[in-house]
């Protein structure tokens, strides 16, 4: 799922995000998204893609696809467990959160994501958001501590 090289600049024109719902009410986005993770003990990782995002932190199917349109990565997640499909590989884990770290080489703070979705200041230890051009689609969300240091950019589409 991660290539290493420079992110994309995420930039194009976008209307206004899905309006925010209830928490556990499962909902569904469809973007682009950008993740940089800067650990000082080892190379830059990087990597951009399209997404299209279903579910709650609790139970959902997150699809990957490169800029043709082909799937490259399925994540996957209920309660006590999580997969993540690349190709032909399956990787299997107990921990969401566990998985997410080993493959993108930085914690990402699902529940509090699910939270800056729907345009709300969801905190997470480490994490800062900035939601100032939702309504234009734009999130960008930064891990300041501990590192490794991560950015995390989101663009999002309006729902059809």
């Amino acid at each position: 799922m991660l290539a290493l090289g420079a992110m994309l600049v995420l930039a194009g024109c976008s209307t206004p995000p899905p309006p925010a719902v209830s928490s556990g009410q499962q909902q569904a986005w469809t973007g682009r998204m950008g993740l940089q993770v800067h650990d000082p003990l080892a190379p830059e990782r990087s990597f951009s893609a399209f997404f299209h995002l279903q579910g709650t932190p609790d139970n959902g199917k997150l699809d990957i696809f490169n800029p043709l349109g082909s799937q490259i990565a399925k994540l996957e997640w209920q309660p006590g467990g999580a997969s993540l499909q690349q190709g032909d590989r399956i990787t299997e884990s107990t921990s969401l959160q566990e998985l997410l770290e080993r493959s993108l080489g930085t914690p990402l703070p699902l529940e509090a994501l699910f939270g800056w979705l729907r345009g709300l200041q969801t905190s997470a230890p480490g994490w800062q958001v900035d939601l100032s051009r939702y309504a234009q689609g734009r999130i960008t969300a930064q891990r300041l501590s501990p590192p490794p240091t991560a950015t995390l950019q989101l663009l999002l589409q309006a729902p059809e």
